[in-house]
């Protein structure tokens, strides 16, 4: 081989290096069991706020108030959001955000995908990284539930109407998992979102390092039938890989939940290769554990059980060798009083201990990597405390299916968003 050849081989070589490394320049990696970012360690304090999208809608948001609540997060030293990046309801769908993304099986509200747009773009300015969430179990931004309505499974059964059971809307959600016609819509959304240009940016989606990951779904539950679950699980990671290499891609499930019938196995679930994380919920009230009227002894008692359920994840993150993010926590105010007014003592201790636990993971290079508190609220305020979100409502934290003013953290809660900042200060 003649020296010419060589050095254009060697050219070639170190063009496509260059191209690689400024492709991979500022996606969140996965590496040594915990996440990297540009070649460095990276672990994040973040919050939930799913409602970003509806803000940032030119006509039908606020996006002065969303620029102000993405300057206070980043005042408090949050850097992850985890956001929506679906929403799916006909004007007949209850309990769910409106206006939505998807209006019909691939009708988009353009007014709402610049409001996505215009979030990601907003969160760029600030390096902020989103887990962009791309369906839901539950009504609360349409999700299986809308999409099995469109695929004429008939009216959704919902909770919030006596004498209606969850197990009743439960049964009716999981048949996601066996509906070919609801999963094709789904896939159809995903492929749609992955290759949005950014209307404000100009990028691809599939391009944009703002965002840190896909999410199949917000907690899916597999109830009896789990391997339909799971056979769902690993063709959309599959397929979510297949369409973008950039991007991280996590379940969205809660772990191995206190309902023991859940249909969830934190081991079994994310054994798969194209799912680079695992996800954690816990929610020691919604779980019978403890609320903020009971006595200090139920109090410790709960902690135990966070502390066990930690253990278990910790230890499955260990086996797959992935890191764990906690991106769901929250409790009620102070005597579960849904009033914006009431103190918030119980939520604050129960921040700090939760927020010391991933200090501590990641100080000794842990298996958690990263949180999400549930949720920020900003500046909003349930016009109806204790009641469930209606159209021309606020949006706050707490999800339209939930009722308003639960567990929401709000821009005057002060002593709550001191503890946040101080963890999300605190360096290693």
């Amino acid at each position: 081989m003649n020296k010419t050849l060589l050095f254009l081989l060697a050219g070639i070589l170190i063009v496509f290096s260059a191209c690689q490394q400024k492709n991979e320049a500022n996606f969140v990696k996965v590496a040594n069991n915990g996440f990297t970012l540009n070649g460095k360690e990276y672990s994040f304090k973040g919050a939930n706020y799913w409602q970003g999208m509806n803000l940032g809608a030119p006509q039908s948001g606020d996006q002065q108030r969303l620029v102000r609540e993405l300057d206070e997060m980043q005042e408090l030293g949050i850097t992850n959001l985890r956001i929506l990046a679906a929403s799916e309801a006909d004007s007949a769908m209850r309990y769910c955000i409106h206006p939505a993304l998807q209006t019909a099986p691939g009708v988009y509200n353009n007014d709402i995908w610049q409001g996505l747009d215009f979030l990601l773009a907003e969160m760029g300015k600030r390096e902020m990284k989103a887990v962009m969430v791309l369906g839901n179990f539950w009504t609360w931004s349409g999700g299986f539930p809308q999409y099995l309505r469109w695929a004429g499974m008939g009216e959704v059964p919902y909770p919030q109407e006596p004498p209606t059971s969850w197990q009743q809307f439960t049964d009716y959600s999981k048949q996601f998992f066996s509906n070919d016609s609801a999963q094709e819509m789904m896939k159809n959304h995903i492929k749609t979102i992955i290759g949005r240009i950014n209307s404000i940016t100009g990028k691809a989606y599939k391009d944009d390092a703002v965002i840190m990951a896909w999410q199949l779904a917000n907690e899916p539950r597999g109830y009896d039938v789990p391997k339909q679950l799971q056979k769902w699980t690993r063709a959309t990671s599959g397929y979510i890989k297949s369409l973008d290499s950039n991007h991280l891609v996590c379940l969205g499930t809660e772990g191995n939940t206190a309902d023991l019938v859940s249909g969830v196995n934190v081991l079994i679930d994310n054994d798969d290769s194209n799912i680079d994380y695992i996800t954690m919920h816990i929610w020691a009230q919604n779980w019978g554990w403890y609320s903020p009227e009971q006595s200090d002894s139920v109090y410790t008692e709960m902690l135990q059980k966070v502390n066990s359920y930690w253990d278990v994840h910790v230890d499955a993150a260990k086996k797959l060798q992935k890191p764990i993010v906690l991106e769901e926590f929250g409790i009620a105010r102070d005597g579960s009083s849904f009033s914006p007014d009431t103190t918030t003592n119980c939520r604050d201790r129960f921040f700090e201990f939760i927020f010391s636990k991933v200090d501590e993971s990641i100080k000794n290079n842990g298996m958690v990597r990263g949180v999400n508190f549930w949720s920020y609220s900003g500046e909003g305020r349930p016009p109806h405390p204790g009641e469930f979100w209606e159209k021309g409502d606020t949006y706050l934290g707490d999800p339209p299916h939930e009722l308003q003013g639960w567990y929401g953290v709000y821009d005057k809660d002060s002593t709550t968003l001191a503890i946040i900042k101080r963890c999300c200060e605190s360096k290693f």
